[in-house]
């Protein structure tokens, strides 16, 4: 909705004051997104960023963040620039805008799946002012002309979403946003909205950092979902918890409780449980990175028609899939982390009546977690390939080194010799482009410099992914309440047992102190530790407390052996 003829004197096209903005912000929700009322966070979020705020929104999953700046955009004058890490995400978002407007054109997006004259035509449109909505994914941004055609339009506010991918503490880290501070820079830093729904203040931090965010407005909304009830189930052996998983489907499909979503950790768990469930007579299908897209693209059409009773998918489906009447999520083995949990089970529920979130778990199963977490690579495979990539302009390849080409070298599978890129990217030794080709980086270090750097990152993520994985076995492990548990991991307080998980109901959680001043080291409290070093407190009990270490991950301590040994101090 463009401002009144009445506004145009205002310097702020959205409207003078703050209450003339949240005016527009209800109405323009009411009569165009048809929201009777905005969701904890949103509004706040919107108020920020029309006033011109660089802004950093936490909210969680299904609490409407696209919301955030498909208004302020409306009332603002000037394109918005998305940055998007899933192309699916980019279409569907443009599908909405263009149904919201009524226009076509109005939204395009600019990634590697377009033609180049459709690419041509999305930098066109923002450049001559008939796309007010531009989707792109980060490594968009490395092309030199892209940059240039998106400042020369004065973008009114630059989103960052999925913000937690610029944070080295974030579960699902993506080095090409590291590149997004310098580009709101060349842009000419306009208002900048970053969006996640997962962020303990360690990463909250790091993403205002990161971005060069200035004085930003922080909007965190609480993390707790009460309607969706937690549980975990127990198995001893492969052959009974396989059953369990099978029934417990059946069971929650047979009564009503459909659809849902079941998680599994490999391609080939997901085909197998998919298979025994349609011989159960369910409509199941699984879903899977490995799959055809078309068959994926299927999938997913049938799923959003109600087509199918269950998928059974990897972790590839979900970010972008919004079915606000998925009734459960049923993980098959432990997630990866707590912060990856949490935005799984968020799927379910979305439309604020009852659903459910089960982990069918043997402990066992974190052996295959463990192993996911750790290998840092050799400091000799590091070298080798930080000295393939500097040395590539005097061999003549200005287009930089492959994975291929690499592969043809040191004779090294492809998955590895990416993550070798990964971490050589992150110590600023190699840059990777669009196309997947590395480039020695300006100002590089030596390879056996760069290599030693990155052999160092690599062993202290893999120390914090251990951790993770720690953290999900106390997650499933423990008696107490687990949405305690839970939101204690993000940094967040529920002082009483929920009510609404599988101890609570057990009668084995327990109310835990309520005055967080009766604890010497209250959550969120900055502390030092003599071999651990510098960390946050993340979740307080009476008898022990979690700590967030930037070296070594979290870490839970017994609160009395670290009174009796004076194992921490604030900072």
């Amino acid at each position: 909705m463009p401002p009144s003829p009445s506004s145009t004197h205002e310097t702020n096209p959205a409207g003078g004051s703050a209450a003339v903005r949240t005016r527009r912000i209800r109405e323009f929700t009411r009569d165009v997104l048809g929201y009777e009322e905005l969701r904890p966070g949103q509004e706040r979020a919107m108020q920020a960023v029309v006033g011109g705020r660089d802004t950093l929104a936490v909210l969680p999953s299904g609490a409407g963040k696209t919301a955030v700046y498909q208004v302020a955009g409306q009332l603002l004058d000037g394109p918005v620039v998305v940055v998007s890490p899933l192309i699916a995400l980019q279409r569907d978002q443009v599908e909405r805008l263009t149904e919201l407007s009524g226009e076509a054109g109005r939204a395009a997006q600019l990634n590697s799946s377009l033609s180049a004259g459709d690419q041509r035509e999305a930098l066109e449109g923002i450049g001559n002012g008939t796309v007010r909505f531009l989707f792109l994914a980060p490594e968009q941004l490395t092309k030199p002309e892209v940059v240039d055609t998106i400042a020369a339009a004065e973008p009114a506010l630059l989103v960052v979403d999925e913000a937690h991918c610029v944070s080295a503490w974030g579960h699902d880290f993506r080095p090409d946003y590291l590149r997004l501070g310098g580009v709101i820079e060349q842009l000419g830093h306009p208002p900048v909205l970053a969006l996640t729904a997962t962020a303990a203040p360690p990463v909250r931090a790091e993403i205002v950092e990161q971005l060069g965010m200035r004085e930003p407005e922080i909007v965190v909304a609480g993390f707790d979902r009460p309607e969706i009830r937690l549980e975990v189930d127990h198995y001893a052996d492969p052959h009974t918890k396989e059953q369990g998983l099978l029934d417990r489907v059946v069971a929650e499909i047979g009564d009503g409780r459909g659809p849902g979503i079941v998680y599994s950790a490999t391609r080939r768990g997901t085909e197998e449980v998919a298979a025994a469930l349609a011989a159960r007579g369910l409509r199941a299908r699984a879903y899977h990175a490995g799959l055809k897209k078309s068959d994926r693209e299927d999938t997913q059409r049938a799923w959003m028609a109600d087509e199918l009773d269950v998928v059974v998918a990897t972790t590839a489906f979900g970010m972008g899939i919004d079915k606000p009447d998925t009734r459960f999520v049923i993980h098959a083995e432990p997630a990866d982390s707590v912060d990856s949990y949490y935005q799984e089970i968020g799927r379910a529920g979305r439309d604020g009546e009852p659903a459910l979130a089960v982990l069918v778990y043997r402990q066992e199963d974190l052996g295959l977690r463990r192993f996911f977490a750790a290998g840092a690579p050799a400091e000799e495979e590091l070298q080798q390939v930080a000295g393939l990539v500097a040395a590539a302009p005097a061999a003549g390849l200005d287009d930089g080194v492959d994975v291929k080409t690499l592969r043809e070298e040191t004779g090294r599978a492809a998955t590895p010799l990416a993550r070798d890129l990964n971490l050589l990217e992150q110590v600023s030794a190699v840059v990777v482009d669009e196309d997947g080709a590395a480039h020695p980086a300006e100002g590089a270090p030596a390879p056996g410099d760069a290599a030693a750097a990155a052999r160092e990152l690599a062993e202290h993520h893999e120390k914090v992914d251990q951790s993770r994985v720690e953290m999900m076995r106390g997650y499933a492990e423990t008696t107490e309440c687990r949405r305690q548990f839970l939101l204690g991991y993000f940094g967040e307080q529920l002082d009483q047992p929920c009510g609404n998980c599988d101890n609570c109901a057990a009668g084995t959680a327990h109310s835990h102190r309520e005055d967080d001043a009766d604890t010497p080291f209250p959550a969120e409290t900055p502390v030092q530790h003599s071999e651990w070093g510098a960390g946050i407190v993340m979740r307080v009990e009476d008898d022990r407390i979690t700590v967030l270490f930037d070296d070594v991950g979290y870490k839970t301590l017994a609160l009395a052996a670290v009174l009796d040994n004076d194992l921490l101090r604030r900072r």
